[in-house]
């Protein structure tokens, strides 16, 4: 469920050709932009004053965008374009038929999966337009946290784990199918001690 404040709505479209203009793309990405986007609202705007926020921060305003989409995909190179160029924190709704999928820029693109629409939650938490945008970045960035007794790090900190532990787990993959194919005893001892220092450092960190 979207759990946002009333105060906060602004659902006011925005002609895509106001992105896609200024923009840092190539042509083939403005055609996939145009062929793709059918068109793209700003659904919520949290400001310290529409939420009652005590706190200052350093961030002024977080845009929720919504972009409905032709078919179930856009190049993450078009959403990272738009949140680079824009001045706003920006979480991105991307909506096709009765699917969701939350993204946002945080150093990266960071995605969820697609969803059913009564599946989907995010929620603005915290006393601070920084802290509710540190707990956009956990819900959707760590919204499929893959390490356990995580409670006591920052959300840099568990963001840099989960990085670490999707890197051991394609170096994983990786290491089998060479030491699959390697037929050289040497080398494919070598391949094997490698394979078990990787799956000893990811059981480590998945377990916390």
């Amino acid at each position: 469920m979207m759990e946002f404040p009333t105060a906060t709505m602004v659902h006011k479209r925005i002609p895509k050709e106001a992105f896609y203009r200024h923009l840092p793309l190539t042509k083939a990405l403005k055609e996939k932009f145009v062929s793709e986007v059918d068109k793209i609202v700003v659904e919520n705007s949290l400001t310290k004053e529409n939420i009652n926020l005590a706190a200052d921060a350093g961030i002024k305003e977080i845009l929720l965008l919504s972009i409905s989409l032709k078919k179930q995909e856009l190049d993450g190179k078009v959403i990272e374009a738009i949140a680079r160029q824009n001045a706003h924190h920006l979480v991105f709704l991307l909506i096709y038929e009765d699917s969701r999928q939350l993204a946002l820029y945080h150093g990266k693109l960071y995605r969820t999966e697609w969803m059913d629409a009564a599946e989907l939650s995010l929620s603005p938490r915290g006393f601070s337009l920084d802290e509710i945008w540190a707990s956009f970045v956990e819900q959707i960035a760590l919204y499929d946290e893959r390490a356990g007794n995580t409670g006591a790090l920052s959300v840099e900190e568990r963001l840099a784990l989960q990085e670490r532990i999707v890197q051991l787990e394609k170096l994983i993959a990786k290491t089998e199918t060479a030491a699959w194919k390697e037929q050289q005893p040497k080398k494919k001892f070598e391949l094997h001690t490698r394979l078990r220092r990787y799956t000893q450092e990811l059981e480590k960190l998945k377990d916390g």
